[in-house]
């Protein structure tokens, strides 16, 4: 499935309350915000393969966060699959406070983000943020993060201002995912000591011998970082479309499953139909399981359909 860029729609001024001039859509169209994260984009795909057959045309628009949000409020946009929270609650709460948006589910099981370190590390026995400042001479007072102004970035600034796990004499080295990974993996294969803000799905969990320390303050968030991943619907657009919303309820992966797409379509360059397609013929049982109760848009039951048309 192609992807309709739409480079222009990242610099319009979000508090303008300016409109997204996307095409109109057919009935039976279903369009797909997304960022460019690999694991987001894979899950589209995969879900406007399942949904084709079933008589759904997905319309996949390739824009930044903010105006995905803009684009669900305003109804250009009916599907967002990377409503990660709890970083992303500033710009969903008021959506939902003003019924515009609904939550459909929470279609990574697994997700967390916080503090990781080499295996090599934590067995030497920094295990936990209580150990960092203890073993700081190690790591040379420096924690490496993945771009300044990300939410990640607020929280470990936080803690360093306030000294919390006395972290109150340390460095963020804030870079990009890229730059934060490639110094992970440069120490890695020194054996060389590092600390960095890790995060699952992803794929750093598959290639990295790396462990997340544990955080008794949970500043990363309950459950140490415990995250989820929404389904996010235009609630007009769910309201009319049951069929639908019975689908992307029923939407869901593993983290390790999302990690696996995004290794394969973001770090080894597979061609992202084939990512899609390749996931789909490796896990027809979960296939079936995600179609139960769902239709086509003529009413039959989808699962037979799909499984004829995709050869499962």
């Amino acid at each position: 499935m192609s992807h309709s860029l739409r480079p222009l729609l990242a610099g319009l001024p979000l508090a303008a309350g300016i409109g997204l001039a996307l095409p109109a859509q057919a009935a039976d169209t279903v369009s797909f915000g997304v960022p460019s994260w690999p694991g987001i984009t894979v899950k589209t795909e995969i879900a406007s393969q399942l949904l084709a057959p079933l008589g759904y045309q997905a319309q996949t628009d390739d824009i930044g966060l903010q105006v995905i949000y803009q684009g669900m409020e305003s109804g250009d946009v009916d599907v967002f699959l990377g409503g990660w929270l709890p970083a992303q609650e500033p710009m969903l709460t008021p959506m939902e406070d003003k019924g515009s948006v609904k939550r459909i589910a929470n279609n990574v099981d697994g997700a967390q983000m916080t503090l990781a370190v080499p295996e090599y590390v934590y067995e030497q026995g920094v295990t936990s943020f209580e150990d960092l400042d203890e073993h700081r001479d190690m790591f040379d007072g420096k924690i490496h993060g993945f771009g300044a102004g990300s939410a990640a970035s607020e929280i470990l600034n936080k803690a360093i201002d306030n000294d919390t796990w006395g972290l109150g004499d340390w460095q963020l080295v804030d870079t990009s995912t890229v730059g934060m990974l490639s110094a992970a993996r440069d120490s890695i294969s020194r054996e060389d000591p590092i600390v960095w803000v890790g995060w699952t799905p992803h794929w750093m969990n598959l290639e990295l011998p790396m462990r997340y320390l544990e955080d008794s303050k949970n500043l990363f968030g309950e459950g140490n970082g415990a995250s989820q991943v929404l389904t996010l619907m235009g609630s007009d657009f769910a309201d009319d479309n049951p069929n639908l919303t019975t689908f992307f309820e029923n939407y869901t992966f593993t983290a390790e499953q999302q990690s696996w797409m995004i290794k394969a379509f973001g770090l080894d360059e597979k061609e992202l139909d084939t990512v899609a397609t390749t996931w789909i013929e490796d896990h027809p049982d979960r296939v079936e399981e995600m179609l139960d109760g769902v239709t086509t848009t003529d009413g039959d039951a989808a699962w037979p359909v799909v499984k004829e048309a995709l050869s499962l």
